[in-house]
């Protein structure tokens, strides 16, 4: 008889697509699933960075890279395509492909605001839209198909240092979150999101760069006195795949130890 861990927490067995999971916070998703069991496939732009983690993984288990640039509305449907050719159900939806930019609001260009939106909240809904015959065919009552959005704490608090269209692509995505949790939970699909502080990626680089001394000043303000690992945030995303979390819908997880409670 399976351990009460293993009934609540495995999610062995079960097919995942991570998006931008070649890098920062998708790669420790990628990682954390597939040491966990999954079949992964894992999509972004970079070719040598795909296929380098994909190549690491499969010694740990089943990793496949698939190139798409999800900015494109073709792409999205090219990746679908090439997903249904590989499998037949769909258990895991990882909607974690990103950009960041962060500039003075006198020089924001309506170009750059629509391509960044583009990536970070249109692509994530095209995806969904794309999958989602696979994700029903991957869902049952007892145990639904898991859609995890990765927003932000950037789309949750008021202050912008200078990142307004991340900020509000971000809003956009928890938003997307719970309207596609009221429609799809009659289809046995779970839509969570998780809104992780500062964890190590290239985007979170982008933001520090942007924002002089703003590494050292978070540190102070976070009551975890750390930024986010491969555990928290690999864990919580096994936590909502997992039977654990079957009956978790439409939230919004802030994943930033502790620092919007903070004082």
């Amino acid at each position: 008889m399976a351990s009460i861990y293993e009934q609540l927490f495995s999610v062995s067995g079960k097919t995942a697509l991570v998006t931008g999971g070649a890098k920062g916070i998708g790669a420790l998703i990628s990682r954390t699933l597939v040491l966990a069991g999954c079949q992964v496939f894992i999509t972004g732009r970079s070719q040598e960075a795909g296929e380098q983690l994909a190549g690491e993984l499969a010694r740990y288990g089943h990793c496949t890279f698939l190139r798409h640039d999800l900015s494109s509305e073709e792409e999205v449907r090219a990746l679908a395509k090439e997903l249904g050719s590989h499998i037949t159900e769909l258990h895991i939806l990882v909607n974690n492909a990103g950009t960041f930019s962060a500039e003075p609001i006198g020089s924001i260009s309506g170009q750059s605001w629509d391509s960044l939106m583009e990536l970070n909240l249109r692509a994530p809904f095209l995806l969904t839209q794309a999958l989602l015959s696979l994700l029903e065919a991957g869902a049952s009552t007892d145990d639904p198909a898991r859609i995890v959005n990765i927003g932000s704490i950037g789309g949750l608090m008021p202050q912008s240092n200078g990142a307004y269209a991340y900020g509000c692509s971000k809003a956009g995505i928890h938003q997307l979150t719970r309207m596609l949790a009221s429609d799809l939970r009659s289809r046995n699909i779970n839509v969570n999101a998780i809104a992780p502080g500062y964890f190590p990626s290239d985007m979170t680089a982008g933001f520090f760069a942007a924002v002089p001394d703003l590494k050292r000043s978070m540190l102070e303000r976070i009551p975890a006195r750390r930024f986010g690992s491969l555990e928290d945030i690999g864990g919580t995303v096994i936590f909502l795949s997992s039977r654990a979390g079957a009956y978790l819908t439409g939230g919004i997880t802030a994943l930033d130890g502790g620092l919007l409670g903070a004082p």
